[in-house]
C-alpha cells in the first residue's frame, strides 16, 4: 500500500500474549504514534498513515486483539475497555515504545486512549480523540443492541454493513465498505466483535472525567460534525471543560472523517503532534 507520494504503508505483526497482533505501520524512524480503533479496526487509519510518517511520525495502527488481522478472540473479561488498555500497553512494549508516546483514538479507542491517559497505562504526552465515545455518549443502539443474549454473532456482518455504509456517508463506495466488512466474514472476528459490543459501557468514560478535569496532557479532538451517535455537542462538552484541549470540526464527515476528509485530519494530527 503507498500513496502519491510513494509512502509505503506496512502490515506487518508482533506477538502479544501468544497471539499475533497486527499492525499497520510505515517503517522510518521518528516519535510514536499509536492509532488505536473501536468498534471497527485499523482500516480507519489508513487513510492518513502516509502523511504522518512523511511528516517524520512514526504511526502504528494496531488491530485489537480477535478483531482487524490480529489473532485470538475477544471475551467479555477481555473486551471491557480497562482490560484492552491493558493489552495496548502490552503491544507498546512488544514494538518497542520506551518513554513518552503519542497517542489517538476512534469511536472506542478513544476510550482507551483516555484510559491509557488518566490511569499511566503509558506514558502519553500528547491525546487525540476522533469521533469518539465520551461521557455517557454509548454505546450507540446499534452496537448496544448485541449486548446480552440477544445478540447473535451470526447478525454481525449485516449489521455492520449498515453501520459502515452509514459512518462513511458520502465516502462510502462498494469497495471501500467491502474493505471495511473484509474481517467480519471470519467466524471469529464476529465473535470477538460481539464480545466488544456486550462489553461496551459508559462508566468506563464517565468515571475519568474528574482526572481528564484534572490533567494538563494537551487534547486534541476532531469530529466529523454530522456523527448522530457522537455527536459534535459531546466534543464541544468535552473542549470546554476539559483544560488544554482544542476541537478542530469537519463540516460534511461521518464517523470517519478520516475517509471523508484525510487531508483535513492529517494537517490538524500533524500540527498537534509535532509541536
Amino acid at each position: 500500500m503507498s500513496d502519491t507520494t510513494g509512502t509505503e504503508v506496512l502490515r506487518t505483526a508482533v506477538q502479544v500474549d501468544g497471539e499475533r497482533a497486527s499492525y499497520l505501520t510505515v517503517e522510518r524512524d521518528g516519535p510514536a504514534v499509536l492509532l488505536l480503533h473501536g468498534t471497527y479496526w485499523s482500516r480507519v487509519w489508513l487513510p492518513v498513515l502516509a502523511g504522518l510518517a512523511d511528516a517524520g511520525l512514526r504511526p502504528l495502527a494496531v488491530d485489537l486483539p480477535g478483531l482487524g488481522g490480529s489473532g485470538g478472540e475477544l471475551t467479555p473479561e477481555t473486551a471491557t475497555v480497562p482490560a484492552l488498555a491493558d493489552w495496548v500497553a502490552r503491544f507498546a512494549s512488544a514494538v518497542g515504545i520506551r518513554g513518552a508516546v503519542l497517542v489517538a483514538g476512534h469511536d472506542i479507542g478513544g476510550a482507551i486512549a483516555q484510559h491509557l491517559l488518566v490511569h499511566d497505562r503509558l506514558e502519553v504526552s500528547r491525546l487525540a480523540l476522533v469521533n469518539s465515545v465520551t461521557y455517557d455518549s454509548w454505546p450507540a443502539p446499534h452496537v448496544a443492541r448485541f449486548r446480552g443474549p440477544g445478540g447473535a454473532a451470526e447478525d454481525v456482518l449485516a449489521a455492520r454493513r449498515q453501520a459502515v455504509t452509514a459512518a462513511l456517508a458520502d465516502a462510502a463506495t462498494e469497495q471501500r465498505v467491502a474493505d471495511y466488512l473484509a474481517p467480519w466474514t471470519d467466524p471469529r472476528v464476529r465473535r470477538s466483535w460481539t464480545a466488544l459490543a456486550g462489553a461496551a459501557d459508559s462508566r468506563y468514560t464517565l468515571d475519568l472525567v474528574p482526572a481528564l478535569r484534572r490533567s494538563a496532557t494537551p487534547k486534541l479532538l476532531i469530529w466529523g460534525e454530522d456523527d448522530a451517535y457522537e455527536k459534535v455537542a459531546y466534543a464541544e462538552r468535552f473542549a470546554a471543560e476539559m483544560p488544554h484541549t482544542t476541537l478542530v470540526r469537519i463540516p460534511g464527515a461521518d464517523h470517519i472523517p478520516t475517509e471523508s476528509a484525510p487531508g483535513t485530519v492529517a494537517r490538524a494530527l500533524i500540527d498537534f503532534f509535532t509541536r
